[in-house]
């Protein structure tokens, strides 16, 4: 039997820091003097109730979760805390279903950034801080699930980054506990950094706070309707460009360049594909559209570099309607979603090193066919890869496009067409935020999906949060035979 009782207390523990979380909220409301503070104050209440009932229920002398509890606690912790998150949106005067409570808390704290909120630019600005808030919790939470968790339960080659430690004492914990604290405070700085950047380049402080905490998450939820298009400031764009480029690239290297190794973050192959994938479409693209749209290049390189990188981060952000630029752009942008960022950054999607891993298997499947006998070796970072590494790749890669699928033909079950089921499930399974067409697209949102659509995304949010095994696994009754 598996063993839930340290499950149960270490999900308590973030209830309860969830709810400390709620009081910030309530705290702007009451401030503006809004009434839904009284929402986040009994949201707050109800899950510190709970939270604090699960540590005391399962206090333990000796904590200790092997593998098999640990993916149970990644997932279960991730729809819990978002069950509790959606209470203020459910409560609030925004008169929002469940459902739709539930979506827009998956798509914060999974740091997608899809809304089915109309009406930013007059809602709340406790309900507009709680969605930055969950994104800029939902970002740290990956980056140290990045470093701690998902090496050791070798998710999808994510064994390729675990911490290297010669010494098999106590002193492991110790070093873990100075790393996360180290990136929580490179994390904060990035953020205040970036808010009084965007407060210098014209924001009100509440609105430059605000997407600088969507932005270092490259979450993507704005405070406005027209998103970032809203403001029509070429150094705000500049800004978040910079922005979220900067949360997609490891965190860990930044640590790493603090501690003087100051050629770290280039250093690193996944950074140099990285940074050369996006400039490559970015400079390609702003060719086209400055050529085929008669747009001058500049004004086209602004608003191209800003929207790939958002798209290809999986920020969500939007200057301008995209697809209105052409069938060639619209298609260019649907494949850049599922690329993602660096692993170690608040990034989601594919990712970088697996598209490496996927070069290097597929160059030495041609070498042997040149060379049917000769030895050929798979790198990355300078370092051979092992069979292990590249299985468990092609497996995420296989399954990842599974559930990709799978998911675009339940949309379209569900009476959605082709444009918005396909990008729908795009967007979800990657966690973007905005889709393709008039529906979902960069000018609209998700609120007039179907209920049974926009629980279907969230599910779709989940996988493509937790790296798709760490949800799927549970679904193997192999897994919960003792």
């Amino acid at each position: 039997m598996i063993d839930f009782r340290p499950i149960l207390f270490i999900v308590g523990i973030l209830l309860c820091t969830l709810s400390i979380g709620m009081f910030v909220p309530a705290l702007v409301d009451l401030y503006y003097g809004q009434s839904d503070w009284i929402v986040f104050s009994a949201a707050s209440f109800v899950s510190l109730f709970v939270g604090g009932a699960l540590i005391m229920m399962n206090r333990m002398d000796n904590l200790k979760i092997n593998s098999r509890q640990a993916f149970i606690l990644t997932t279960l912790s991730w729809v819990v805390l978002t069950a509790a998150s959606a209470l203020p949106f459910a409560f609030s005067d925004l008169d929002m279903s469940y459902t739709d409570a539930f979506f827009e808390a998956m798509s914060g704290i999974s740091t997608t950034g899809s809304t089915v909120i109309v009406g930013l630019d007059t809602a709340p600005p406790g309900i507009l801080l709680w969605r930055a808030l969950l994104q800029w919790l939902g970002g740290i939470g990956i980056i140290v699930m990045a470093i701690a968790v998902m090496p050791m339960l070798r998710v999808g080659g994510m064994q390729l980054f675990r911490m290297e430690n010669s010494d098999k004492s106590d002193k492991a914990f110790p070093r873990a506990t100075q790393i996360a604290m180290g990136i929580a405070m490179l994390y904060l700085s990035f953020t205040a950094l970036w808010a009084i950047l965007l407060w210098w380049a014209g924001m009100t402080p509440f609105d430059a706070i605000a997407h600088a905490m969507t932005t270092i998450a490259t979450g993507g939820f704005s405070t406005k309707d027209a998103s970032v298009g809203h403001f029509d400031s070429a150094a705000i764009d500049v800004i978040i460009t910079l922005g979220m480029a900067t949360g997609a690239l490891p965190f860990i290297l930044y640590l790493q360049m603090l501690r003087g190794q100051g050629n770290a973050l280039f250093r690193d192959s996944q950074v140099r594909w990285f940074l050369t994938i996006a400039v490559s479409i970015i400079v390609g693209l702003a060719f086209w559209h400055s050529e085929t749209n008669g747009v001058p290049f500049l004004h086209a390189l602004r608003y191209t570099s800003f929207n790939i990188v958002s798209v290809m981060t999986g920020t969500g952000y939007a200057t301008t309607d995209y697809g209105l630029w052409g069938p060639f752009a619209v298609t260019v942008f649907f494949f850049v979603m599922f690329v993602g960022g660096c692993a170690g950054s608040t990034t989601c999607g594919v990712k970088i090193f697996r598209l490496q891993v996927l070069y290097e298997i597929a160059k030495i499947q041609l070498s042997h066919m040149l060379r049917p006998h000769g030895v050929f070796i798979a790198y990355y970072n300078r370092k051979p890869l092992s069979e292990d590494v590249t299985e468990s790749v092609l497996s995420f890669f296989f399954l990842f496009v599974f559930c990709f699928v799978v998911l675009a033909a339940a949309l379209g079950a569900m009476g959605l067409d082709f444009i918005t089921a396909v990008s729908s499930a795009g967007t979800a399974i990657a966690n973007v935020g905005p889709g393709l067409g008039p529906i979902v697209g960069p000018s609209g949102n998700f609120a007039t999906l179907p209920d049974g659509a926009k629980w279907l995304m969230s599910i779709g949010m989940l996988i493509g949060r937790l790296e798709v095994f760490t949800v799927l696994v549970l679904l193997f009754p192999a897994f919960w035979r003792d």
